[in-house]
């Protein structure tokens, strides 16, 4: 596994001899930076906090929030046995390295949210603390909320209900890492939670695969997610793969289809991003990319507009579902990521889970199939 490298030339050079040429998620997928930068878009990441002196973020990162209990109120202490993750990830989003040979984001003029939640802590409630963190993110102007965690688990709690109904009637894109295979079969919540974008990842070869991805009908869009560069608290930078850092790649070309079309909602930014998707794996809607690889000139330059959500309305299902559902105990975490050998920690242990009520999928799938109809007919 390569090294910690320091942000810089040095960082580079790692991955070219790696066989990558640069940043390749950048380069392969042609990003317009020199039009667009996400500049004017708020991106909040949920997650273990965000290193904000570090030099490819510093200037990119609100004042934000602690829910953990044992960070800075602003967000900008990384907390948890995974402490750098929530670096990693807004670096992908807004990364400003550029000049300095550092990580360069997808939307390095978008301006980052910092909320921390207690991943990984013993005795965290960190159900509670998401579903505060999301209400919080809303009321502070996020545009756009990043999650790259799980539960590992198709449940979620009765919270979470309230707090992402309240994002999504305040006009905010929820993204959401689909969790990866080695952890579950399927894709999990807060993922699978009808209204969100669940990403799973593909290699430079635009392939899936089983350590850094989930499959199945709760998955919405692939991204790019092995072997990319993140920033690192301290200074650094670091190559990972995973669901996680697939995540922000959305959550950034999302920012930069905000500021290419100001007026554009909620829904139509998601109706875009699928719509423009390439379709890869078995034609249509699949199990692998679900309705594709992200295809950023395309989602940019599109102009379809959407009434609803074509990820399913969360509101409708819980009035048909939620009462059958009992809670579980299952906790939150961040889904594994590969990363090298001085950066990895200790993954906390994911509890037992009580199995799974059938409903939850009958549900999931039923509105799933229904959006993907909905498409359809609507391309007719």
């Amino acid at each position: 596994m390569p090294l910690p490298v320091a942000a810089g030339a040095l960082a580079i050079s790692v991955l070219l001899a790696t066989g990558s040429t640069g940043q390749w998620w950048l380069d392969d997928f042609g990003l317009p930076h020199e039009e667009l930068t996400g500049a004017g878009v708020v991106v909040a990441v949920i997650d273990t906090g965000v290193d904000a002196k570090h030099a490819d973020l510093s200037a990119a990162v609100l004042p934000g929030a602690d829910f953990s209990g044992q960070g800075r109120d602003d967000g900008s202490l990384p907390v948890g046995p995974r402490s750098f993750h929530g670096t990693m990830v807004a670096s992908l989003i807004a990364g400003q390295g550029k000049e300095s040979g550092g990580v360069v984001g997808v939307a390095p003029g978008a301006s980052i949210l910092p909320i921390s939640i207690g991943l990984g802590i013993p005795g965290a409630d960190t159900d509670a603390q998401l579903a505060d963190a999301v209400r919080w993110a809303v009321d502070n102007g996020a545009d756009v909320i990043n999650l790259s965690l799980t539960r590992n688990s198709a449940k979620w709690p009765q919270s979470w209900d309230e707090a992402f109904s309240y994002a999504f009637s305040n006009d905010v894109v929820i993204v959401a890492a689909s969790g990866n295979e080695e952890q579950g079969a399927f894709a999990t919540a807060p993922a699978v939670i009808p209204g969100v974008i669940s990403v799973t990842t593909v290699n430079q070869e635009l392939l899936t695969t089983g350590q850094a991805g989930s499959e199945g009908i709760g998955v919405s869009i692939a991204a790019p997610g092995e072997a990319l560069l993140g920033s690192v608290p301290g200074g650094e930078a670091q190559l990972w793969s995973g669901s996680s850092a697939a995540t922000p790649i959305v959550s950034g070309l999302i920012a930069l289809m905000l500021e290419a079309d100001p007026e554009a909602n909620a829904n139509d930014v998601i109706e875009r991003l699928l719509r423009s998707a390439t379709d890869l794996g078995e034609p249509g809607f699949d199990a692998a990319y679900g309705f594709g690889l992200i295809n950023p000139a395309g989602a940019i330059a599109a102009r379809d507009v959407s009434s609803e959500n074509p990820l399913g309305s969360l509101d409708r299902w819980i009035a048909l579902y939620r009462p059958e559902v009992a809670e579980d105990q299952a906790p939150l975490v961040l889904p594994n990521v590969e990363v090298s050998q001085a950066q990895s920690h200790e993954v906390a242990q994911v509890q037992a889970e009580p199995p799974i009520n059938p409903l939850i999928y009958v549900g999931l799938v039923s509105l799933l199939l229904l959006a993907l109809v909905l498409r359809l007919i609507r391309r007719r």
